[in-house]
C-alpha cells in the first residue's frame, strides 16, 4: 500500500519528535531555542496528519496505537501550562501598552477634543476681562450653559471651609464627585458606541460643562477651597475621562470603517485593540477615587496636596507620552489578527 510506505518513510519524523519530547519533559521551556520549538510544532502538527491517514486506511493496531500514544504525549507537551514570564510582562506593561495607547489617533482626537474645549469653556465662564476691551468675554457664559441652579450646588460645599472629618465633605461626601466623573467617562464611552459620532458630541458637551463650572468656581469666592479639593486627584480623573471616551468612539468607528471584514469582525478586532486604553482609564479612575476619597477632601495642608497633584501629572507624562513614544525600532502596523501569523511548514 502506498499508505502504508508513506508513514513506514515517516518513523524516522515519528523518533525525533520523541526525542523532543523526552528533551521538553526535562527541561524548561525557557531553556528551548526558537528553532528546536518550531522543529518540534512541525513534527507535531506532522504526526496529526500521520494518525488520521492511519485511521483511515486500517492500517494495523499497533501503528495506530502508537501514533495515539505519540500525538497524546507531543500535545500534553505543546500545550502545557507555562511559567509566568516577568519579562514579557514587563515589556507588556512598560512598551507595548504606552505605544498603543500613544500611537492611537482616537486618543489624539478625544485629548484635542477635551482640553480644548474644557479650557476654552474655562476661560469664557471664569470672565476674565480682555486686555482691548476690558470686558469679560462671554458674560454670563456659566449661568446659560450650566444653570444657575446646578452651579449653586457645586458652589455651596466650597463656601465654608469643607476639609477635615467635621467638614461638608469628607470622604463620604466626596462620593457624589467621584460618581459625578467617572459618571461622565462612562456616558463618553457607551454614547463612542454609537458609530463614534455621537461618543465625540458627548464628549464635547461634557468637556464645555466640566470647563464651565471649573470657571464659574474660579470666580467665586469659593475658589481657594475648591482648587484645594480638585488638585490632587484632577490629572488621574481627567485624564480617565478622556481615555473612556477614546475607547467609547474607537469601537464606534469600528462600525463605519470595517476595513472590508463584517461589522461584528470589525467590532471584535478593535475591542482587542482597545482593551489598553480602558483597562488604563479604569485604573486611573479608581486611583482618583481614592485620592478623591482620602486625600482630596482630608485636612492636609495644601502643599501635600499640590506635591500629589504634581506626582499624578508626572506619572501620566512618563507613562503615556515618554514611555509610549515611538522608538527606531518598532514595526509599524502590528496586529494581533492571527491571520496575519505565517504558518510553519509542515515536516516531510
Amino acid at each position: 500500500m502506498k499508505v502504508a510506505e508513506l508513514l513506514r518513510s515517516r518513523r524516522a519524523n515519528w523518533r525525533e519528535l520523541e526525542g523532543l519530547c523526552a528533551q521538553l519533559e526535562n527541561r524548561r521551556r525557557r531553556s528551548i531555542a526558537p528553532a528546536t520549538m518550531s522543529r518540534f510544532a512541525a513534527l507535531y502538527r506532522a504526526a496529526c496528519a500521520d494518525l488520521a491517514l492511519a485511521e483511515a486506511h486500517q492500517l494495523p493496531p499497533g501503528t495506530v496505537n502508537y501514533l495515539h500514544r505519540l500525538v497524546g504525549r507531543s500535545h500534553n507537551q505543546f500545550y502545557r501550562s507555562r511559567t509566568f514570564n516577568w519579562e514579557q510582562l514587563r515589556r507588556d506593561l512598560l512598551e507595548k501598552v504606552p505605544r498603543r495607547i500613544f500611537a492611537d489617533p482616537c486618543v489624539w482626537l478625544a485629548f484635542t477634543l477635551f482640553w480644548g474645549i474644557f479650557l476654552l469653556s474655562m476661560v469664557m465662564a471664569a470672565e476674565i476681562k480682555m486686555p482691548v476691551t476690558g470686558r469679560p468675554l462671554a458674560p454670563g457664559f456659566a449661568e446659560r450653559l450650566v444653570g444657575e441652579k446646578t452651579l449653586d450646588g457645586f458652589e455651596q460645599p466650597f463656601l465654608t471651609d469643607p476639609f477635615g472629618t467635621n467638614g461638608d465633605l469628607g470622604s463620604g461626601g466626596a462620593a457624589f464627585y467621584i460618581m459625578h466623573n467617572t459618571g461622565i467617562g462612562l456616558k463618553c464611552f457607551a454614547t463612542g458606541l454609537i458609530f463614534g459620532i455621537a461618543g465625540v458630541f458627548e464628549l464635547i458637551f461634557e468637556a464645555a460643562h466640566l470647563g464651565a463650572i471649573f470657571g464659574y468656581l474660579f470666580r467665586s469666592p469659593a475658589k481657594s477651597n475648591f482648587l484645594e479639593f480638585v488638585t490632587a486627584h484632577g490629572p488621574f480623573e481627567l485624564t480617565a475621562i478622556v481615555l473612556s471616551a477614546a475607547g467609547g468612539m474607537r469601537l464606534g468607528f469600528s462600525l463605519i470603517s470595517t476595513n472590508g471584514r463584517t461589522r461584528l469582525d470589525s467590532l471584535n478586532h478593535s475591542l482587542k485593540e482597545v482593551v489598553p486604553t480602558l483597562v488604563a482609564a479604569c485604573l486611573l479612575f479608581f486611583g482618583a477615587a481614592l485620592i478623591e476619597g482620602f486625600i482630596s477632601p482630608s485636612d492636609l495642608p495644601y502643599a501635600v496636596k499640590a506635591v500629589v497633584g504634581g506626582v499624578t501629572s508626572a506619572l501620566l507624562l512618563t507613562y503615556f507620552v515618554l514611555l509610549g513614544w515611538p522608538q527606531p525600532g518598532d514595526t509599524e502596523g502590528e496586529s494581533d489578527d492571527p491571520s496575519a501569523t505565517t504558518e510553519m511548514e509542515p515536516a516531510t
